[in-house]
C-alpha cells in the first residue's frame, strides 16, 4: 500500500486560509468536495475526535481523522498553512501541515488504521517537515510521497 494512491491533486491545498483550528477543519473537509449536509456531519465527528485529544502529533503536523457514514470509501486530504495555527499539538507548537483521513465505519479493505500509521511514519522522517514547507505545487507533494515510498 502506498499513500500516493489515496491522494488526489484536487484534495491538496498548499495555502489554507483559515486562522483557527475549527476553520482549518472546515477547510480540510471542503477539499473532499462533499455536499453541505455531509460537511456539517463530518465537522461534528472531527470536533468530537479533537475534544478527546488533539490530533496534532508534533513537529508542525496534525492528522485529524474519524470514521463517518458520509463517505463510502477511505478519503484523505492534505492542507498546509504556512503561518501555522494553534492546534493544541502535543508539543504545544503551531501546526503547519494537516493530513485529513475519513473512512466509513465498516471498511471491507480495512485501510483506515494502516493509512493513519503510514502518514504518522512519513511525518516522523527527519526532513519531511522542511520538504513540505518548500512545496510549490500539489504534484510536488505527490512526488514527495513517491520518493519516501510512503
Amino acid at each position: 500500500m502506498h499513500l500516493r494512491e489515496f491522494f488526489a491533486p484536487d484534495a491538496i491545498s498548499l495555502a489554507l486560509h483559515a486562522t483557527e483550528k475549527d476553520e482549518i477543519l472546515k477547510e480540510l473537509i471542503g477539499l473532499l468536495k462533499l455536499d453541505e449536509k455531509s460537511d456539517a456531519m463530518l465537522y461534528k465527528m472531527l470536533k468530537r475526535r479533537e475534544n478527546l485529544g488533539s490530533t496534532g502529533i508534533g513537529r508542525g503536523i496534525a492528522i485529524p481523522h474519524c470514521r463517518s457514514l458520509v463517505v463510502q470509501r477511505l478519503r484523505v486530504a492534505y492542507g498546509r498553512k504556512p503561518e501555522g495555527v494553534d492546534f493544541r499539538a502535543i508539543d504545544e507548537k503551531p501546526v503547519y501541515n494537516f493530513f485529513l483521513i475519513v473512512a466509513p465505519p465498516l471498511e471491507v479493505s480495512n485501510q483506515y488504521l494502516p493509512v493513519l500509521g503510514k502518514i504518522a511514519q512519513f511525518a516522523k522522517e527527519p526532513e519531511v517537515p522542511d520538504r513540505l514547507e518548500s512545496l510549490r505545487a500539489p504534484e510536488q507533494f505527490l512526488t514527495l510521497l513517491d520518493e519516501k515510498g510512503a
